[in-house]
């Protein structure tokens, strides 16, 4: 078991220095100049000069990509004698810096936290930036997997227990819809119906996050009634899976011949659906769900933005808008470090719960 988790943290590694070295030259290569971007109409040659010097940008691309990697490591060397060196131990800009190793006498090796650099336009670090855009997603995303998760279950057990009945076909077509739905025209319309249309039915307001500033000055307020469209919208296309999957797994179950004698036991259909089906028929649904909320988490970008909602998505938009590429390279390492996490996890889990997997 040792021996096939390091497999996978080394899997889960390269797939994440791959990820770096392509964001990096990705980013790197795209038109713009970061400079021109922050000094904006005060830009001249000097500044642009100073400015493409104090961001490592004067150096070989080579070179910016080293100090990039530098940057991202927990474990850094860093020169601490010349302050101008763009390799350099500064405890504020790290949020904490330990020297372990002195190396030379002006090179010493640190533990430090990941830099993830300074925004252009805002100068707040990145990190910053992306751990307050998280936990408005992470919100996001739990809600609508739950609620995609209990309403899917129940509407699938209905379907197995109704086959080809009126509840069955419409949830399947449901289903259907629900799954090839883009995600941007589905918050369209919520937003359109729910919002605009049944206003004065629901209340609900078609774009906000979740926390509302006061009419009258008081600050701001949590506003749970904002979170209803935009975590149903996104928990559309989950809850078709879910259905689809709960439903087919649970004919397939009853299907089967323990299910058939406990039938010629005496057993009642309820405790034979719930006692001894449903459990057994909800392992790909638990599959389904490990790897749907990776991808809630990591990129809700059209559900935020239509709806306003101040997560990761918005974050990304925003600086895709204003050519922000901190924010942007900080972002899509954020969540591939989100998604090679759940993997390993759910990696571990399968070998933990099925010997075969770890052979592969």
């Amino acid at each position: 078991m040792g021996k096939f988790i390091l497999k996978r943290l080394l899997y889960g590694f390269l797939v994440l220095l791959g990820v770096i070295t392509i964001n990096f030259f990705l980013f790197n290569v795209l038109p713009g100049d970061p400079s021109r971007m922050i000094l904006g109409q005060r830009a001249d040659i000097t500044s642009i000069n100073a400015i493409n010097k104090d961001l490592g940008r004067d150096k070989p691309l080579v070179s910016q990509f080293l100090n990039y990697l530098n940057d991202l490591s927990p474990l850094s060397l860093h020169n601490q004698v010349n302050p101008k060196s763009y390799w350099y131990l500064d405890q504020q800009k790290y949020g904490f810096a330990i020297k372990l190793i002195p190396l030379s006498k002006e090179n010493v090796l640190v533990l430090k936290a990941p830099y993830l650099r300074r925004s252009y336009q805002s100068k707040k670090p990145v990190s910053e930036i992306l751990i307050d855009g998280f936990i408005n997603t992470a919100i996001l995303a739990v809600v609508s997997m739950v609620f995609a998760t209990i309403i899917g279950i129940l509407v699938g057990i209905l379907c197995a227990a109704y086959k080809n009945r009126f509840i069955d076909r419409i949830s399947l077509i449901f289903s259907v819809l629900g799954m090839s739905l883009p995600s941007f025209f589905a918050a369209v319309l919520n937003a359109w119906i729910f919002a605009f249309v049944l206003a004065s039915v629901t209340h609900l307001n078609m774009a906000g996050s979740l926390f509302s500033v006061d009419d009258f000055g008081n600050g701001e307020y949590l506003d749970l009634k904002n979170l209803i469209l935009p975590a149903f919208t996104l928990g559309i296309r989950p809850l078709a899976i879910v259905i689809a999957l709960t439903r087919n797994s649970l004919l397939e179950v009853l299907s089967q011949d323990y299910i058939r004698t406990a039938r010629a036991k005496g057993l009642s259909n309820s405790r034979i659906l719930f006692k001894h089906a449903l459990k057994n028929a909800l392992n790909p649904v638990v599959t389904a769900m490990s790897g749907w909320l990776a991808s809630l988490l990591a990129g809700a970008v059209f559900v935020e933005y239509i709806f306003d909602w101040k997560g990761i998505g918005l974050v990304i938009v925003n600086a895709l808008e204003k050519y922000d590429f901190p924010v942007l390279m900080g972002a899509v390492l954020f969540i591939s470090i989100i998604l090679v996490i759940v993997n390993i996890l759910v990696d571990i889990t399968y070998g933990m719960l099925d010997p075969r997997v770890r052979v592969q």
